[in-house]
Formats: C-alpha cells, sequence, structure tokens
C-alpha cells in the first residue's frame, strides 16, 4: 500500500526538480582554473562574475576580457606576469595551469 502511494509521489518529485543544464555545468579543466584563480589571485582580484576586487586596482577577472584578447594571455603567464598592480607577485605557470586558467576566464566572458 505504502510503496503504492510512494512511486507516484517520487515520479513527481523527480519530474519537478530541475535539471542542471549543461550550459551551467563547468568543464574538469575550467574548475581546475578556478580553484587556481581562488587559491592565487582572490585576494587581490574579482574572480566572480559580481563581487568588486578586494584590492579596487586590482582588475576583476571578469573584465580582462575587455582589456586583452585571453588566449594573448597564454604567453604572459608562461614568461611569467610582471605587469599589473603594484603588489602583484610574479607568477609562472605550466602549461596546464595556463590552460585551467584561461579556460575558467573564458566563463567569465
Amino acid at each position: 500500500m505504502i510503496g503504492r502511494i510512494l512511486a507516484p509521489l517520487a515520479l513527481m518529485l523527480i519530474t519537478l526538480t530541475p535539471a542542471v543544464t549543461p550550459a551551467l555545468a563547468i568543464s574538469p579543466d575550467e574548475q581546475r582554473g578556478k580553484t587556481f584563480a581562488l587559491t592565487n589571485c582572490a585576494r587581490c582580484h574579482a574572480i566572480d562574475r559580481v563581487s568588486p576586487s578586494p584590492l579596487p586596482i586590482a582588475p576583476p577577472f571578469r573584465e580582462l576580457h575587455k582589456r586583452y584578447p585571453i588566449e594573448s594571455l597564454a604567453e604572459s603567464l608562461a614568461e611569467g606576469i610582471q605587469t599589473g598592480h603594484p603588489t602583484m607577485p610574479e607568477f609562472r605557470l605550466d602549461p596546464d595551469q595556463i590552460h585551467d586558467l584561461l579556460a575558467y576566464l573564458k566563463t567569465l566572458e
């Protein structure tokens, strides 16, 4: 008797539960890039779509594509970014880190 009641209820809940759309899913590369940004960059830069940067002179990552084509940042990330805001440490990333970070930055465009 209980099974007869619960089965339709479970089906109704599954039907009404919104599905996660692929457009909202983040790839493993993008997730690794986001984790890198959170660990190494979020102290100064906003790394999401809405927050202000904790350090006002550090541009939000969501605006970087307005200043530079994202792919053009790969060389700077490999050689070591020495410009930026005055308190920015120099970063040299390996090719996989560069790929992941650029993949994440593209999600913010």
